[in-house]
């Protein structure tokens, strides 16, 4: 395996800090001033990208561990995507408000690009999972002779 290069990290760095601003400046105002007088699913919407915002923090220290932070990310706006945006884009009925968020799912455009793939590979696909079960320790010892 090769360890992504400096440079790597610090787009990634970027990408968290693109997250930390975008979410922070648009969606902690709002649930902020306006919190429990959201919608409930509104309310919840927010908390939840308020929460990636504040996580994102940690990216800029620990850019690979923070990892499935940007896989949340890119997931659930590719599900939007693919089964809101699409299906009202095919049916020509894609209003000023999906509009908006489209605009706003699409700016995660660039994620895939700074995500180091090989890395993500070899560290989720490429090394033996954590345990099911709890293992003695002379069990372990022994499996790994």
């Amino acid at each position: 395996m090769t360890e992504p290069s400096v440079f790597r990290l610090n787009l990634l760095r970027s990408g968290y800090l693109f997250l930390i601003l975008g979410l922070g400046s648009q969606m902690a105002p709002l649930l902020i001033a306006r919190g429990p007088t959201l919608e409930v699913m509104h309310g919840v919407v927010l908390s939840m990208l308020c929460a990636l915002g504040l996580l994102s923090i940690l990216g800029l220290r620990y850019p690979l561990k923070m990892l499935p932070l940007l896989f949340f990310e890119m997931t659930w706006k590719l599900i939007w995507l693919v089964r809101i945006a699409l299906p009202l884009w095919a049916e020509h009925r894609i209003d000023e408000a999906v509009a908006g968020t489209l605009v706003a799912v699409l700016m995660v455009v660039v994620f895939p690009f700074i995500v180091p793939w090989g890395y993500v590979a070899f560290t989720y696909f490429g090394q033996p999972a954590d345990p099911w079960r709890w293992r003695s320790p002379r069990r372990s010892a022994e499996r790994s002779r």
